[in-house]
């Protein structure tokens, strides 16, 4: 029959792109990986990514938490994590990540000069991105999160296919251009078999500090009816707040400089 035609053509094709798939090796010492990621730049993404490493961290003390920055054009978590310096090297040649509130860290921005743009081809950003996968002495680590570059380009698939990810998180905007893009994003890690664990919807709402109204900047609910549509989880609804903004620019990140805020 023509049904089992069909499939019989789909295996096929599944087991030849199989073939040219790399391995995924586990990154040694490390337990769990999550990435955070969004379709588009400016969401917020890397500001989650620090806050719910240092979450991780907060909400259990056994745990050991990591952040990897794989962000190679804009790397901006040694400045949200108030972190400069080269890495050491350990006799086995592995960088040792810088280390601050308890979190090791690992970045591009590390390795090369805070203002100076890197200015490469592919092949050279995706080798970079091997380096910070594979010759980092992590020690032994509960959860990696890895700060992903917007988009779904070469970094993102390198990453993915590369290592077991336990989960990604998508992290948007309510704006509807925001969230044509994380649609993408969502799609791309169920293309690759990444679990989704959810959404997290960010600058949701804006609150004057003087007479407290509220206003949508960027939309009302959009990641909300984005998440039924794909069945996803909303993880987390973070409002647009100056806090969130100014405790991340100045290296003090909101989870371990005002634990007790609403934000």
């Amino acid at each position: 029959s023509s049904s089992s035609g069909d499939d019989a053509l789909r295996d096929r094709r599944a087991r030849i792109l199989s073939r040219g798939l790399p391995k995924q090796k586990p990154i040694e010492g490390v337990k769990q990986v999550v990435v955070v990621a969004s379709g588009k730049g400016g969401v917020g993404k890397s500001t989650t990514a620090v806050n719910i490493a240092l979450a991780l961290a907060a909400n259990d003390s056994t745990k050991e938490v990591g952040l990897l920055d794989a962000d190679i054009y804009g790397p901006s978590i040694p400045k949200m994590m108030n972190l400069k310096g080269n890495p050491e090297l350990t006799p086995k040649n592995l960088m040792r990540p810088l280390k601050n509130y308890g979190i090791a860290c690992m970045s591009m921005g590390f390795l090369i000069e805070e203002t100076a743009p890197v200015v490469w081809r592919g092949l050279m950003v995706m080798s970079a991105v091997e380096k910070l996968l594979r010759q980092v002495d992590w020690g032994q680590l509960d959860y990696l999160v890895i700060d992903m570059p917007p988009g779904t380009g070469d970094v993102q698939l390198s990453v993915s296919q590369n290592i077991p990810i336990a989960g990604a998180v998508i992290v948007s905007t309510p704006q509807d251009v925001a969230l044509l893009d994380a649609r993408k994003g969502a799609e791309m890690f169920r293309k690759v078999h990444v679990p989704v664990l959810g959404l997290v919807q960010n600058m949701s709402v804006f609150q004057c500090p003087k007479c407290k109204h509220e206003t949508h900047i960027f939309g009302a609910n959009g990641v909300r009816d984005l998440a039924k549509t794909l069945g996803l989880d909303i993880l987390g609804d973070v409002p647009l707040h100056v806090n969130i903004r100014e405790t991340c620019d100045s290296g003090q990140p909101v989870v371990v400089s005002q634990p007790q805020s609403d934000a």
